[in-house]
């Protein structure tokens, strides 16, 4: 269902919606119009991430006028097909801008190849961590590492989802010992790293991780995994999976009596169907919240609030608000803002100059690229973004995400404590 102005806003027009968010729309000549590139897991194991696109794309377009076009590419969850389409995006339809979403499988091939080609690429939803270290020649020497002209990216990184998840192990009385799945790809070898991934994070917090080892996605049996974690009596299990690994893991774990008393899995569970494929068994697992409908914040494009914002979405497609719509919702804003800045928007450098100088309010909070909580080598290209921590509550056939902990984000609401599986 493609959303119309109407139902965006009721009675709102393109130029009333800009007007009342305060940004500047570039002065183009008549008939013209800037072209911006997408591109996301459209399909494949990954495609959850993309299933608020359509809808986030129409709501930009209805809110901009004949400001932009959007030319969107699938990167069917593979990064080297991710890579492709940036080239085609930058070489065939010759856009001025690219955005990407979600996970290192997507975000880095795509930023590479802008990086490469002089264009200025705006990213998010995958850690800050594997995005920025992932793309450096050398990722296990700091000392080369060095900062990007053209690419950008906003969101949390791993500092965040330690504390997070730490948080709220401790609302539980457990014996501190957690069973690590960290798969072979961006995100499990950066989380399960044994220098500056989680293990050694969370051995300062008190907790014991047991790595068994990488596994390929899309695995059909954790036995060894499962029987790792059941001699090491493990309480806590978490990871950063794929969401059919995890349906795989978590039931193939029941089958074999392992119950633990939390698991906090990234990635797997961020999305409704996730939970419907798990059915009961899914009642209290918890994950990060990146986004929700009772986050405070508000969209500087469109005015909505973050549950207008989650509303319209159902209203659109009848399914559940998903947490990338706030964050697909934002690299829009985020171009908007950019380009109506940008002293010339055909020109990667003053692009990538506003870019640099962002400073706004975004449905997902602040996004300012001015190095705030970050290490200085990633200041300039990198800016983060709130994180939280919640549960998922099945109450008569519905899912409900309930933030359990704001520890590192304060300005969000709680809405329950943490409870045992």
């Amino acid at each position: 269902m493609i959303i119309k102005r109407r139902t965006l806003l009721t009675g709102a027009t393109a130029s009333s919606l800009v007007a009342a968010s305060g940004l500047a729309m570039p002065a183009l000549a008549q008939g013209a119009r800037i072209r911006i590139g997408y591109v996301s897991p459209q399909s494949g194991p990954l495609a959850a991430f993309s299933e608020a696109d359509k809808f986030v794309i129409d709501a930009f377009l209805a809110a901009t006028g004949d400001t932009f076009e959007v030319v969107a590419k699938d990167s069917q969850s593979n990064p080297n097909r991710a890579a492709d389409v940036a080239q085609e995006l930058i070489i065939q339809d010759k856009v001025s801008l690219i955005l990407v979403a979600s996970t290192p499988e997507t975000t880095n091939p795509v930023s590479t190849v802008a990086e490469g080609e002089g264009v200025p690429v705006l990213s998010s939803v995958a850690p800050w961590q594997p995005w920025f270290i992932g793309q450096q020649g050398n990722p296990g020497d700091p000392a080369t590492w060095r900062k990007f002209d053209y690419a950008f990216h906003y969101f949390w990184g791993l500092e965040d989802v330690i504390g997070t998840f730490a948080a709220m192990w401790d609302q539980l009385a457990t014996n501190k010992q957690v069973g690590g799945l960290f798969p072979n790809d961006g995100d499990g070898n950066a989380w399960g790293d044994p220098f500056n991934g989680l293990p050694p994070a969370m051995a300062a917090k008190g907790y014991t991780i047991l790595d068994p080892g990488r596994y390929q996605n899309l695995n059909d049996d954790f036995s060894a995994q499962i029987n790792a974690f059941k001699a090491a009596n493990a309480d806590i299990v978490t990871g950063v999976v794929i969401p059919p690994d995890f349906t795989t893991f978590w039931n193939q774990a029941k089958q074999q009596g392992f119950t633990p008393k939390a698991a906090s899995i990234a990635k797997a569970i961020l999305f409704p169907q996730s939970m419907e494929a798990l059915g009961a068994a899914g009642h209290n697992l918890s994950s990060e919240v990146w986004w929700s409908p009772t986050h405070p914040f508000t969209s500087s494009l469109t005015g909505q609030s973050a549950g207008e914002l989650a509303a319209a979405f159902t209203v659109a497609t009848s399914r559940p608000w998903t947490q990338p719509i706030g964050f697909v919702h934002s690299l829009f804003e985020m171009a908007a803002d950019v380009m109506g800045r940008a002293t010339d928007t055909a020109d990667a450098d003053a692009v990538a100059e506003a870019i640099a100088a962002t400073t706004l309010e975004t449905v997902v909070g602040r996004i300012a690229f001015d190095g705030a909580g970050l290490p200085p080598f990633a200041a300039a290209n990198v800016a983060k973004t709130p994180l939280v921590g919640g549960q998922w509550r099945l109450t008569d056939d519905a899912w409900d995400l309930v933030v359990v902990d704001n520890t590192l984000a304060p300005q969000i609401p709680p809405g329950g404590k943490m409870e045992a599986l």
